[in-house]
């Protein structure tokens, strides 16, 4: 009887000591690869720590904060009042509602967006994912499903994923709001 645990115990500590080699062997190729590969900010190409932008970059982003058009999310440089509208949602009323976006849509951002959709940056999703769920909370807190902007099959093929589909999944994951991806279809490829 006084076998058994004992061997168990024996079991556990060679459990735990695997693991320990595991995590120890793991951090030894992480560390390795930042060595000779060391991660580039996407914007300036200069090695970061982590993932994505480096801290002169990340300065140079421009998030958008209220006050803000209600209709097209455009920033006001001063306050004009609650509910009031951009010259250009007056003078061109779209056809939805209410947009908002995360930031402006400058160099850095413009260098993002571009990584996201046509250099498989997958990795930036995540970040951009959260700074869109933020930005738009007050849409996200009515809405009752994301439906991500399908791509033509062949655009699919050729670039490999949805971007928008990976950034609805982030903002699913941040705001409990459903993804449905196959309530529409693009027939044309535009």
């Amino acid at each position: 009887m006084d076998a058994e645990p004992a061997s168990r115990s024996i079991s556990s500590h060679l459990h735990r000591a695997l693991a320990a080699c595991r995590r120890a062997w793991s951090q030894a190729a992480k560390l390795t690869l930042d060595i000779a590969l060391p991660t580039l900010c996407v914007a300036c190409r200069e090695p970061v720590e982590g993932e994505g932008v480096c801290a002169n970059c990340w300065a140079k982003l421009s998030f958008i904060a209220p006050p803000f058009c209600p209709r097209l999310g455009i920033p006001f440089v001063y306050d004009p009042g609650p509910e009031m509208l951009s010259m250009e949602a007056i003078a061109n009323p779209p056809a939805y509602a209410r947009a908002r976006a995360a930031v402006r849509y400058d160099d850095v951002a413009r260098t993002l967006v571009h990584a996201l959709k046509y250099q498989d940056r997958t990795d930036l999703a995540p970040a951009m994912g959260r700074w869109m769920a933020r930005a738009g909370r007050e849409l996200l807190d009515d809405a009752d499903v994301l439906v991500p902007v399908p791509l033509h099959w062949r655009r699919g093929w050729s670039r490999r994923y949805n971007q928008s589909g990976a950034l609805a999944r982030i903002i699913e994951r941040q705001t409990g709001v459903t993804v449905v991806a196959e309530v529409l279809r693009r027939i044309r490829r535009t």
